[in-house]
C-alpha cells in the first residue's frame, strides 16, 4: 500500500465510555483495529492501578472479539525501552491509552523508543485511541491541568507537550459534565489559531486524516478562534477575566463530521423532521 492510501485513524474519547452495554465507542475502536483480527495493546501509563484498569479493558476488547489483547505498563521511563513492549507494538493493529493523569503518560513515554515505535506504526496505518487522560495527550500541545466550572482566565489552565498524534488542536475531556468551556478558551488564548475540541463523556471523535466524525451519546464542542476580532489577552494580568469576541462555536452530536483543514462542520445528512404548528383559526 502506498503512503497516500494509508488511513491514519484516531479514536479520541471524552472519558467514562460504556464498558458494560453495547460499548459503541470501544466497539468502533476494535472495528478500526481490524475487528476479530485486531491485536490491541493497552497502555496503562496514566493510571495508578495499571493491572486493574488494564484487565478491565482486556475483558471488554476480548468480549468484542479482538484476536489478541495485552497490557504494556510503563511505570518508569526505562520501561519504555523494553524489548517486550517494543515487540508488542510492532505486532499491534491498535494502541489504546487509558485514563488517569496525562502528565504521567508524557513523563514516562514522550521521546522514548516506545513513543517512536508507536508513531512509526501509526504512520503505517494502525489505529491509536485514548480515553480521558489518554485523549488529552493526543495533540502536540495538551492541557496538563486546569480549573473547571469557571470563567476564562489565563491562570486556570496549564499547557505542556503532548504526544503529537494530532496537530493544530487542543483537547479537553469530560467536557460538559465538568463545565470546562472556560478552561478550553483559556487554553486557546495561549495557543492562537488552534482549534479547541471539548469532548463529552461516553462520546468520541473518530479522526481519519483531516476529518473527524462524532459517535456516542453526548456532543463535541468545537471552538475556533482563528477569526477573533478582539481579545484583551495582551492587556490583562493572569488572574483577570479574558475577553474574546468573534470566536466560532460548533456543537456536534453523533453523526456530524468536521473538516479539520477547512475548519468547517459537515452536516448530518439524516432527514430532519420539522413540526409545523398550524396558525390559529381566524
Amino acid at each position: 500500500m502506498v503512503a497516500s492510501e494509508i488511513k491514519r485513524q484516531l479514536v479520541i474519547i471524552g472519558g467514562a465510555e460504556d464498558k458494560e452495554g453495547d460499548c459503541q465507542i470501544l466497539r468502533e475502536f476494535v472495528r478500526c483495529a481490524g475487528g476479530i483480527k485486531a491485536r490491541i495493546v493497552i497502555m496503562t501509563a496514566a493510571t495508578e492501578l495499571p493491572r486493574e484498569v488494564g484487565e478491565n479493558y482486556i475483558r471488554v476488547f476480548e468480549r468484542l472479539g479482538a484476536e489478541d489483547v495485552r497490557i504494556i505498563d510503563t511505570e518508569r521511563r526505562e520501561d519504555s525501552s523494553s524489548s517486550t513492549a517494543l515487540e508488542a507494538i510492532g505486532k499491534a493493529t491498535g494502541v489504546f491509552f487509558t485514563g488517569g493523569d496525562q502528565a504521567r503518560i508524557t513523563s514516562v513515554l514522550k521521546d522514548t523508543e516506545l513513543d517512536a515505535a508507536i508513531h512509526k506504526r501509526f504512520s503505517e496505518g494502525i489505529v491509536v485511541g485514548g480515553t480521558s487522560a489518554g485523549a488529552a495527550v493526543m495533540p502536540d500541545v495538551m492541557i496538563v491541568e486546569g480549573d473547571s466550572e469557571t470563567n476564562p482566565r489565563m491562570e486556570i489552565v496549564k499547557l505542556g507537550p503532548g504526544l503529537a498524534f494530532l496537530s493544530g488542536v487542543v483537547i479537553d475531556q469530560h467536557f460538559s459534565q465538568r463545565g470546562r468551556l472556560g478552561r478550553l478558551i483559556a487554553a486557546l488564548t495561549q495557543q492562537p489559531v488552534v482549534l479547541g475540541l471539548g469532548i463529552d463523556e461516553n462520546t468520541a471523535i473518530v479522526v481519519t486524516d483531516n476529518q473527524f466524525e462524532v459517535i456516542g451519546e453526548g456532543c463535541v464542542t468545537v471552538v475556533d478562534d482563528s477569526e477573533v476580532m478582539h481579545s484583551n489577552v495582551d492587556d490583562i494580568l493572569k488572574d483577570e477575566p479574558l475577553a474574546v469576541c468573534g470566536a466560532k462555536l460548533h456543537i456536534l452530536p453523533q453523526g456530524y463530521k468536521f473538516n479539520l483543514k477547512t475548519r468547517k462542520p459537515i452536516l448530518d445528512t439524516r432527514t430532519v423532521v420539522t413540526t409545523v404548528i398550524p396558525a390559529p383559526a381566524a
